[in-house]
Formats: C-alpha cells, sequence, structure tokens
C-alpha cells in the first residue's frame, strides 16, 4: 500500500509518500518534501499568512513528491492528511488540498492526529515496539505510553510547552526564524560563554515552563539596555548582531 500524506499544522508544509509492503515489515519513505513558512525576526507566523503560504504551495510540493517517489497517481492507494492539533487555519487548508485530490483521483481518505503521526514515526524509523515516549513539539510537552489499546499521557508540561517556549524566546530576543528558531539558539549556545540558571518545576511526571520565559524576558530587557549602553546604537540583541550570552 503507497499514501500520500500531507502535514501542515503549522508553519512547516510536508508532502510525503511512503509504501507499506503487503508481507508487513518496515515501510519505505519513497520521498519527503517541505517548505517552510519563515517569518521576520521578532515575530511569529500568523495563522492567515501561514495558511496562505500552504494553499500557494501545496500543489507544487504534491507535483515534487509523486516525481520523486517515482509512482503515478494510479500507484497511491490513500490520501492521509493532519486532523489536528495545530492552527486552525493551516491546518484548514492542507484538509481542503487532500480532500480535493481525494475526489479528484478517486482514493481513500484518512484523517492523522497530529501527536500519534509523531509517535509512529519514530516507531518506524527507530524499531521500537512499546516505547514510552517523550514527545516535544511546538504545542506539546508530553510523556506518553501505550495502554488498553490507545496512547495516553502520563505526565505533561502544566503551561507552555518547550517548543513554543523556544519560539518565543527567540521573538524576545530577535533570533532569526530561518531555518528554524530552536536551531538558531542552539547555535547561539554552541558559541556562549556560560550557563545561566533559570527556574523550572517538576510536579511528579507533570512539568512547568513559564519561569524559564519569564527569567528570559527579564534578563533581555536587561542585556538590551546593556548592549545600548555599550555602543550598539539600536539596542537590539538578534542574531544577526551575533550576541551571546
Amino acid at each position: 500500500m503507497i499514501s500520500l500524506g500531507l502535514e501542515g499544522s503549522a508553519n512547516k508544509l510536508g508532502v510525503g509518500l511512503i509504501q507499506h509492503p503487503k508481507s508487513g515489515g518496515r515501510a519505505t519513505i519513497l520521498s519527503n518534501i517541505r517548505h517552510t513558512f519563515v517569518s521576520p525576526p521578532g515575530e511569529g507566523f500568523l495563522p492567515k499568512a501561514t495558511a496562505k503560504h500552504h494553499r500557494s504551495h501545496i500543489i507544487r510540493l504534491v507535483k515534487q513528491a509523486i516525481k520523486e517517489a517515482g509512482v503515478k497517481v494510479e500507484d497511491i492507494d490513500c490520501i492521509s492528511y493532519t486532523r489536528g492539533p495545530g492552527m486552525g487555519a493551516p491546518l484548514q487548508s492542507v484538509a481542503i488540498a487532500a480532500r480535493t485530490l481525494a475526489l479528484l483521483w478517486n482514493k481513500s481518505l484518512v484523517g492523522v492526529n497530529h501527536c500519534i503521526g509523531h509517535i509512529e514515526m519514530g516507531r518506524e524509523i527507530t524499531g521500537a515496539s512499546n516505547p514510552v515516549v517523550l514527545y516535544v513539539s511546538g504545542g506539546n510537552t508530553q510523556v506518553i505510553a501505550y495502554a488498553s489499546q490507545r496512547y495516553r499521557i502520563f505526565g505533561e508540561a502544566l503551561d507552555i510547552a518547550v517548543g513554543n517556549c523556544l519560539d518565543r524566546f527567540a521573538r524576545t530576543l530577535r533570533i532569526s526564524n530561518d531555518p528554524a528558531p530552536g536551531y538558531n539558539i542552539e547555535q547561539m549556545a554552541k558559541r556562549g560563554g556560560c550557563l545561566v540558571d533559570l527556574p523550572y518545576t517538576v510536579k511528579g511526571m507533570d512539568c512547568s515552563f513559564s519561569g524559564i520565559l519569564a527569567s528570559i524576558e527579564i534578563l533581555a530587557e536587561k542585556l538590551e539596555k546593556r548592549e545600548g549602553v555599550e555602543g550598539r546604537g539600536d539596542g537590539g540583541i538578534g542574531y544577526e548582531g551575533g550576541f551571546v550570552f
């Protein structure tokens, strides 16, 4: 079975084809094409602008994915798409595209839970049969495991997810979003000269990260003032300026 999958729950638009062997075993990724909507430094990606990006690029990505996979439309058995969770407008754009393709090509339409998609992708790549999963994404930070025929959450972030925390941290310091805020933060951290204590809380299997963001915002304000005093002029401490702790 060959499935064409569409993902567009946030600013990354992805189209891929995967083949599942009839006899079971590991699946084969035939193609995996992506295009990311990049907002200016200091700004997040708004739902309306992100949805417009997805609508503008999805046809080209579908054609490119099919060409790279070396298959024909007749070979595809079903159309899969991210049904949620995620940003409403981008999800809707991709869902409409998926439904349109399913109707045009007379294929089965399969809605996939975003979180379960991440978990199953990890299981497929690692070969793990029954893992305990630390799920970290833009909107979710959860400890998940399979029990009684469904995935269940055993612990999670009580306030802000790690991914969202990093995104907001990048906006506070006006770090570039290209290719991704978290990647640029990591590169800056590699050049850092010292460690900074940041508060977080763990309660059983739940955790809280809002203290990290609040502390960073206070620290960023102090650093911005110091940068201005030292003669940077614009007071900015963005990635392009090369500032590191």
